[in-house]
């Protein structure tokens, strides 16, 4: 028995279905959910899964996709496909968890995906010498720790939506990304479109409602 209330028709009014936030959540209530999205829709996905829920979603079904560092888990029986292409960009590598988990979000909203990876600010060349690739996206979702100062450079750079992401990486004086928010929201890019800290999933939807608006 679950307290959860499926919101079954949520794809037809937003374009994007229901996706189960799995953190707190027994791992046998994430399974029930998980397969009743599944039934309803053709697909499902569950974020910030435990790995113990993560184990027990592998033992329910057979052709699920687990992302043991985003603690995604996905599986696409109906999978959809719109037009359009995101970049994904994380600052370090110590931000890819959270940018895989908005660039799996993506993938399950139907559009094609570019990672760049450990292409932050300490090294500016390593996201210069990647621009030619990254300016053929619609969207770019951007990842970054520490004092969140990516979003703000490539705001400058490319002429599409920017969707920032603020990681909770960082040493003491971040305050768990707040320092990093705090920074995005103060961008003197303009433009520029910040979402809560480490909300991979939230940044994925918010690139998904961009461009689903093309139809």
């Amino acid at each position: 028995m679950t307290d959860s209330v499926l919101d079954i028709d949520r794809e037809d009014r937003l374009g994007f279905p229901e996706v189960i936030y799995a953190a707190g959540k027994p791992s046998e209530v994430t399974v029930k959910l998980f397969r009743s999205l599944l039934d309803a829709n053709g697909r499902a996905m569950a974020t910030r899964c435990s790995a113990e829920t993560r184990n027990a979603l592998k033992t329910a079904f057979a052709r699920i996709d687990i992302d043991e560092r985003a603690q995604v888990a996905v599986c696409t029986i109906k999978p959809k496909s719109i037009e359009g292409k995101v970049a994904v960009l994380a600052a370090g590598t110590s931000d890819i968890p959270i940018a895989e988990e908005a660039a799996l979000t993506v993938e399950f909203a139907g559009l094609t995906v570019d990672r760049f990876f450990d292409v932050g600010v300490a090294g500016i060349h390593r996201l210069i010498e990647r621009l030619d690739k990254i300016r053929v996206a619609d969207v770019v979702i951007v990842v970054a720790g520490m004092e969140g100062a990516l979003p703000s450079v490539v705001g400058g750079l490319v002429g599409v939506p920017v969707i920032a992401v603020p990681t909770s990486v960082g040493y003491g004086t971040s305050f768990g990304g707040l320092s990093a928010i705090l920074g995005m929201l103060n961008s003197c890019s303009p433009g520029i479109t910040v979402v809560n800290i480490d909300n991979g999933f939230g940044a994925g939807v918010a690139a998904f409602r961009i461009l689903n608006r093309r139809k």
